[in-house]
C-alpha cells in the first residue's frame, strides 16, 4: 500500500504540474496577443535571444554542414551516387538538423539566461513588487520572450541551414571534387518548398517551446525547486533539460504526423 501511495503523490503532482504549464501558456498566449504590447521589451529580448546568438548559429551551423557533407560523400560514393550530395546535405539540415540544432543552441545559451533572470526575480521578490504596483508580470517579463523566441528562431534556423549547406560545398566540391554545378543542380531539383515550410514550421514550435518552459521554470522559481542560489540552479538545470528532450520528442510527433506540411 504504501508503495501505491507514493505512485499517486507522484502521479498528482505530474498532473498538477501539467495543469500550471497548461495554465502559464494560455495566459502568455493571451497576453500576447491583447495590447498593450512591449515592442521595446520584445526588440531587446529579440537582441538578446536572436541577434547575440548568431555566432553560435554560424559555428554551429558550419561544422554540422561540413560533416554531413564528408559523411555523406563517403556514404554515396560507396554506391556511386555522389551526384546527390547536395540534395541530401539540403534536406537533412533544411528539414530536421537546422531546427533541432539551432533550437537546441538557443536553449543552451539563451534559455538558461532566462530561467535564471526571471527565477532571480521571483527568490528576490521583484515580480510580487510588480504585482503590488498593479503591473502585469506576464507583459513584462513572459510574453516578450514568446515573441522573441518566435521571431528569432526562423530566422537563426534559417541561418544556419545556408550556412550549413555552403560548408557542405566546402567540404564536397572543394576538397573531395564534387560538381558545384550537379551540388546545387541537384539540390534544385530535390528540395521544394514543402520541405522548407517543414523547417520553418518546426523552428516556430521550437521557438514557442523554448520560451514556454525557460519561462514556466523561471516564473515558478521557489514554488518546485526551493529557493535561493539552489532554487535558481535547479530551474535552469531543469528548464535546459526539459526544453531539449521536448524540442527532441515534439520534432518526432511533427515529422511522423506531418499534418501541417
Amino acid at each position: 500500500m504504501h508503495f501505491v501511495q507514493k505512485l499517486g503523490a507522484v502521479t498528482l503532482r505530474l498532473i498538477l504540474r501539467m495543469g500550471s504549464m497548461g495554465i502559464f501558456l494560455a495566459k502568455a498566449a493571451f497576453y500576447s496577443v491583447t495590447p498593450p504590447l512591449k515592442f521595446s521589451l520584445v526588440l531587446k529580448k529579440i537582441q538578446f535571444i536572436g541577434f547575440q546568438s548568431i555566432s553560435v548559429i554560424f559555428l554551429t551551423g558550419a561544422f554540422t554542414g561540413m560533416v554531413l557533407g564528408y559523411q555523406g560523400f563517403n556514404t554515396l560514393s560507396r554506391f556511386g551516387s555522389d551526384a546527390f550530395l547536395g540534395p541530401m546535405v539540403g534536406l537533412a539540415l533544411i528539414k530536421e538538423m537546422g531546427p533541432v540544432i539551432s533550437a537546441l543552441m538557443v536553449t543552451g545559451r539563451a534559455g538558461s539566461s532566462v530561467t535564471a533572470e526571471i527565477g532571480i526575480m521571483r527568490i528576490s521578490e521583484q515580480i510580487d513588487a510588480l504585482e503590488l504596483m498593479g503591473l502585469n508580470p506576464y507583459r513584462y517579463l513572459v510574453v516578450p520572450n514568446f515573441w522573441a523566441g518566435v521571431i528569432s528562431l526562423p530566422l537563426l534556423t534559417a541561418i544556419f541551414d545556408v550556412v550549413g549547406i555552403f560548408g557542405g560545398y566546402l567540404i564536397g566540391v572543394k576538397l573531395l571534387g564534387v560538381s558545384s554545378g550537379v551540388y546545387f543542380g541537384e539540390m534544385v531539383s530535390y528540395v521544394d518548398m514543402s520541405d522548407i515550410w517543414e523547417g520553418v514550421f518546426k523552428s516556430l514550435n521550437f521557438g514557442l517551446l523554448i520560451a514556454w518552459i525557460c519561462c514556466f521554470k523561471g516564473y515558478y522559481t521557489g514554488y518546485y525547486t526551493g529557493f535561493g542560489a539552489e532554487g535558481v540552479s535547479k530551474a535552469t538545470t531543469q528548464a535546459v533539460v526539459v526544453s531539449s528532450v521536448f524540442i527532441l520528442v515534439w520534432d518526432y510527433f511533427l515529422t511522423s504526423t506531418r499534418l501541417f506540411f
